[in-house]
């Protein structure tokens, strides 16, 4: 495929030049968020912290708590902070950092320094990533209303970074979108695999099926994730297509999810010979990024991703919403098997902002599909019940672990105001513990 060649920059950007990238171990504060910097390599994620509360900063109001969907955030200390108990218990969405009210929970892993370095190696082909939903938070970091489409400027803004291809996410979202309603549609006529299925998309909602529902497994979708099939893709179809060496390449996935971390660690994400993720980096990091190299992302023009593995169509795009993997699969599912073209693609009934939304979808010369869609650990618990006692009704369901699916997801901008509100809170709440403190002594 001609143009799918990078265009090498006679030399790396000039703002690497006088960049220090932050050293293994150093704390950052990026977008409001305090991460550690770290790039595990070799490292079993289910034995890691992704997040973590600062006992010192937390003012032990229960809010983190509140939000877990598992219970990995407990009272850990005398004075009620709290702490995530076990990496086994977590499923890294995220939510308790965003809904926290006092900037008291960090991230553990960033590979902003390694990409950053990889970005200055002449022999190192850096290949960008970026989810669907990114591209609908990122201009929240630079002054644009809540949910600004930034997909252009977002390409553009990684080209100056030093990104050789910029590839897209959802380019490999349509490809999802095929294999997995590919994969209902043998379900439904075969009968040989368990129904419902449920999606595959989301690493807490698979991490918390995994750990919680391990004996439904056969009822998860084979499918990888559109970034697990991108990885791969990128180093083997996308290595061809470029002419550039697999292994000279470094795929830095870019997500709105803290949990896509864990997912890119995962020990099977090597089904291209090499590791087919080797970083993993959320929205407020890119942000962050953009803003030390010194560029002026309002200014910039839009701009298309690279051939190849860059192109998309609609149907990759609502992959951000809750409902959006589920309306993308009826359209392939519905054509399939009823033999007609949908009049409207739009099938609007599975969109959901939060909670559980069920659909009965007449399909003509088959019946009627039933589906589920639920965003949210403890509303997705109760569908597994049913499952589990056979008492499911459903054909297909689709899981968020985040409330409204990816487009709110851990790793994206903290929602307005939080950041305004925490120091006064936080200055309120040290003022009411050292009264109560006072008094009880």
């Amino acid at each position: 495929m001609s143009g799918c060649k990078p265009k090498h920059p006679a030399a790396a950007p000039a703002y690497l030049s006088g960049l220090e990238p932050p050293a293994t171990g150093q704390r950052v504060e990026m977008e409001g968020v305090t991460y550690k910097v770290a790039a595990p390599h070799g490292i079993d994620p289910a034995s890691m912290f992704f997040v973590q509360v600062d006992v010192d900063k937390c003012m032990s109001c229960g809010e983190c708590e509140a939000h877990c969907p598992t219970g990995a955030i407990q009272e850990m200390h005398p004075d009620g902070q709290r702490g995530v108990v076990d990496p086994a218990a977590c499923v890294n969405c995220g939510q308790c950092l965003a809904n926290c009210p006092f900037g008291a929970i960090h991230e553990e892993v960033s590979y902003v320094g390694e990409i950053f370095e990889k970005l200055r190696d002449p022999d190192t082909v850096v290949v960008s990533m970026p989810a669907p939903a990114v591209r609908y938070g990122l201009g929240e970091c630079f002054g644009l209303p809540t949910g600004t489409y930034v997909g252009g400027k977002m390409h553009a803004a990684l080209r100056r970074l030093g990104f050789d291809l910029i590839w897209d996410n959802e380019w490999a979202a349509d490809v999802t979108i095929m294999e997995e309603g590919t994969e209902l549609l043998e379900r439904v006529k075969k009968g040989d695999k368990p129904l419902p299925q449920f999606t595959s998309c989301c690493p807490g909602w698979v991490k918390f099926a995994e750990t919680y529902y391990p004996d439904l497994n056969d009822h998860l979708s084979t499918c990888k994730s559109p970034i697990g099939m991108l990885g791969s893709l990128a180093k083997t179809y996308g290595a061809e297509q470029s002419g550039i060496a697999g292994k000279k390449m470094y795929t830095v996935s870019i997500m709105p999810c803290v949990a896509k971390k864990f997912e890119g660690l995962r020990p099977e994400m090597d089904a291209s010979g090499y590791r087919d993720i080797d970083a993993t980096i959320n929205t407020r990091e890119l942000a962050w990024m953009i803003k030390q190299a010194g560029i002026d992302f309002m200014s910039l023009p839009e701009e298309e991703p690279d051939p190849a593995l860059g192109m998309s169509t609609g149907a990759a795009t609502i992959f951000g919403t809750s409902g959006g993997v589920m309306e993308a699969a009826l359209r392939l599912a519905y054509e399939v098997l009823s033999g007609d073209t949908l009049a409207n693609p739009d099938i609007k009934v599975v969109r959901a902002h939060e909670g559980l939304k069920t659909a009965d979808i007449p399909v003509p010369n088959f019946g009627t599909v039933k589906v589920a869609v639920v965003s949210g650990l403890q509303n997705a618990a109760k569908l597994c019940d049913e499952v589990r006692a056979g008492k499911s009704p459903y054909h297909f369901i689709e899981v968020m672990t985040c409330p409204g699916g990816c487009v709110n997801g851990g790793g994206q901008p903290l929602e307005p105001g939080m950041l305004q509100s925490s120091l006064f809170r936080s200055t309120v709440a040290k003022i009411n513990r050292r009264y109560t403190q006072r008094r009880v002594g």
